[in-house]
Formats: C-alpha cells, structure tokens, sequence
C-alpha cells in the first residue's frame, strides 16, 4: 500500500542498509576499486526507498505503453511540428553476417517527419533504457527517458551485497542480474551478427577515468571478461579505423558499449564512420535515441490526436495521458511563459544528466532569456518523491528521489532510486545517492 511506503520513508532511522556488508562487496573487486566509490562519498545512499505495487505496476504501464507506440509504423511522423530536427545518420548498411531476420526492421534514417524501413535489416534495441519517474501522491509521473542510464550495474552490486539484510518488502529486480545484463549484450550482438562469436568489447566514453560512474565500466569490464572477452576502457580519441574495422589497443573491436553524450555522433566522425558502415556494433546507438530519448518525444507522446492518427490504441494513449507530465516545446509569447513559469521544468531538448535544467519558480530573468533562445522543452513539475535520511547519525533530513527503471527490450530488469537535493539529480549530497527500491 502507498500509505505504507509512505510511513516507511518517513523515518530516517529505519531500513538502514548494511554499510560493511557493501564494504566488503567493493573489496572483493579489488583495493584500487573500493578506494575509487570511497572516492565519491555520495555514490550510495544509506536507505533504502520504498514503493507500492501500485506504483510498480503503474511505471510498468507507462513503460509497456511508450514501448507500443514507438514500434507503430510512423511514430517519427506524430505531430511533425514537434519531432527532433534530421539526423542525418545512415542506419548501418546490410552484412551478409547479420542474423535472425524479420524480428525489428532497421531505420535507413530518421528525421523529421519520415521513417523508411528496410525488411530484413536488424537493428540491436540499445542497452539500459532508462525511464525515469517522480512518485508522489498524485501518482507516478514519467519525466524522462535515457538511451545511456547509467548506474544499473553499480545498483545490482548493492542489491547482492545486501541479499543478508532483512528489510520490508522485496527487491524489485530480475533475478540473477549479472547473467540478465551478459544475455542482453549477446542478444545486441546476435541481432547485428547472428551466431559469429563475440570477442572484444570496448567501452567508450570521454576521459572516462574522470568520469563520475567510472567504477561501474570496470564492473561491466570484469563480467565481461569472466565471460571470456576480451574488455578496453577507451577514449574515443583511441579508436583506429582501418580498412577491415575498428581498432583500439590492436585489437579489432567487436562491439561498443556506448556511453557518450554526444548521442548523434557528431563529434566523433571515426565512431560514427564505422556505425554506418556497420564495421562495430554499437549499442546504445543514435537511432534508438531518436526514437526515445530526445525529451521533445515526451510531448509527441502526449499528443492523443497525433497518436491516434498512427492507430495507437486507447489504452496506451490513455496511459500516457495520465503517466507523463504536459510536455510542450518552449516558444511563441516569452511574456506569457514568463508569468507561468512557475508551472513549469524547463529542460533542454538534447540534454542529459540534468545540465541546464531549471525549475521555473527559481530562474531569473538571464537564465530564461537563454531559454527562450535555446531549444528546451517545458515540462508540467511533478514533485519528486521524498525519503528522510539522518545524515551523520544527527537530524533527519528530507531528501528528494527518483525512481529509474532500467529496461531492455520492454522489460523491467531492475528498479533502483536516486536521492538527492537540488533542482535534479545528483551525486553531491550528503546522505544521497543511489538507493535500492524495496517494493512493500
């Protein structure tokens, strides 16, 4: 029952999770890994948050309707006035490697009002959709969808290590993630290049010893390679094209596991190179984040006539109606936002990770002439949820949460939470982090 996870999230002091119990699961992965998390105090929180089936079964909904309607022939031409500008990338050409035909038909590109399907090409699903809610008492409320969340791997380490904890409820997860996120990766890799053996992954991303959730590559890294591949953690700078391939450290990859924001490619003409040319499979790729992520399809979503125009059922568009908040693209009379600006979240089309996200009731007037001359979208605010956390053993302290569902071929393979303070998501609070989510 809501009012039970309610009464369970308003006491700081209670569903602590086992802190030396995860100590010890960051040792097991090596000294350098544990001093790497203790290096970024506010990766996990020390709570665990908690939902009702209702809420579960209601993220489940929004999940399995967004999933119906972006496979409808013609998604890319609902209400074309809001769809995200032409990219102009090529859907991988045809190899004579590719396996089961006939199970998702390949885009030869996606732009603006016009969808071409070419039969029989395959294209991977992308790995680790993250759709992102808000819980309060008026429901759940999708925010966003990811084609690259991250954290998935960072939270299954934390379930396992509290597997000995008794708490409330029940994990909301898959069992045996692990093999759960290995099979994904073979499935992408099955579905470009059917039965031909997987044998170098390389995980890209920029600088990526600085990034934040680095210690989450070395785990994909280590299961991986337990599962007999070979694993790099690359620069994209370190990527060699060359005649038969893509190659970093020598070695010809196989597959990326992509984690850029640049989700276009557009800065990175040797990976989008081999992307077209289908010389790497790719995943998650800029397709899948066309169809799903960029944030103005959150208002294509909530476009019943438009929706209907493509022969969505009612029940999905009824779904939506009710799960994501009014989403409008920001234009026309900047008075008449301005005066209503505090209705709103403003969010920039392409953005990620929170950057550049704003909350109306707290701009000023130089952020929101940037807005109005930038290309943001507006969202109606949904509160987030709220978990009390004692920070320190001392004074309970009201937290926000996030829910994320991360998904794979429309299913729900784990449900994790984010707490935090501040206008959106992040790593800097104390008490915050990522939290497991016990359904009650």
């Amino acid at each position: 029952m809501a009012e039970r996870a309610g009464s369970l999230n308003a006491d700081c002091r209670f569903a602590t999770i086992d802190r030396p119990a995860l100590d010890d699961a960051l040792r097991l992965e090596g000294g350098d890994f544990f001093q790497a998390v203790n290096a970024r105090p506010y990766l996990f929180s020390d709570v665990a948050l908690f939902i009702s089936a209702a809420q579960l079964e209601q993220m489940r909904e929004v999940v399995a309707a967004v999933e119906r309607v972006v496979e409808l022939d013609g998604w890319m031409n609902v209400s074309p006035r809001l769809n995200p500008p032409p990219m102009q990338i090529p859907s991988p050409q045809s190899s004579p490697a590719r396996g089961r035909g006939g199970e998702r038909e390949k885009l030869s590109s996606i732009s603006a009002g016009e969808e071409a399907n070419e039969k029989g090409n395959i294209q991977s699903l992308g790995v680790f959709f993250g759709y992102d809610f808000h819980l309060n008492a008026d429901g759940t409320h999708l925010i966003e969808i990811n084609t690259n969340a991250g954290g998935a791997f960072l939270n299954a380490m934390l379930l396992r290590s509290q597997s000995q904890l008794e708490l409330p409820g029940e994990a909301v997860a898959q069992e045996n993630l692990s093999q759960v996120f290995l099979d994904m990766f073979r499935n992408e890799w099955k579905l470009e290049r059917g039965d031909a053996p997987l044998q170098t992954i390389v995980i890209v991303d920029e600088q990526p010893l600085q990034q934040y959730l680095y210690p989450e590559f070395v785990l994909a890294q280590r299961l991986f390679e337990r599962a007999g591949m070979a694993v790099l953690i690359a620069d994209p700078t370190e990527l060699e094209a060359r005649g038969d391939g893509l190659y970093c450290g020598g070695r010809r990859i196989d597959l990326i596991y992509n984690r850029l924001t640049d989700f276009s490619l557009q800065q990175h003409p040797v990976l989008l190179s081999a992307y077209q040319n289908s010389q790497v499979v790719l995943t998650p790729h800029p397709h899948a984040y066309a169809r799903y992520a960029d944030k103005r399809n959150l208002a294509r979503l909530g476009d019943a006539a438009g929706l209907r125009a493509i022969s969505a059922d009612e029940d999905s568009i009824a779904v939506l109606q009710r799960g994501i908040p009014q989403t409008v693209i920001v234009e026309g009379d900047a008075e008449k936002w301005w005066s209503e600006r505090k209705q709103w979240f403003f969010k920039p089309a392409t953005g990620y990770a929170g950057k550049a996200a704003y909350r109306g009731s707290k701009i000023t007037r130089h952020v929101f002439e940037e807005i109005m001359q930038g290309d943001y979208v507006a969202q109606k605010f949904a509160a987030p949820g709220e978990r009390m956390v004692c920070v320190d053993g001392g004074e309970a302290v009201p937290l926000k949460s996030d829910v994320r569902c991360y998904v794979y071929d429309g299913k729900v393979q784990l449900v994790a939470a984010r707490l935090y303070q501040g206008q959106t998501t992040n790593f800097r609070t104390p008490g915050g982090g990522f939290a497991p989510v016990r359904l009650v």
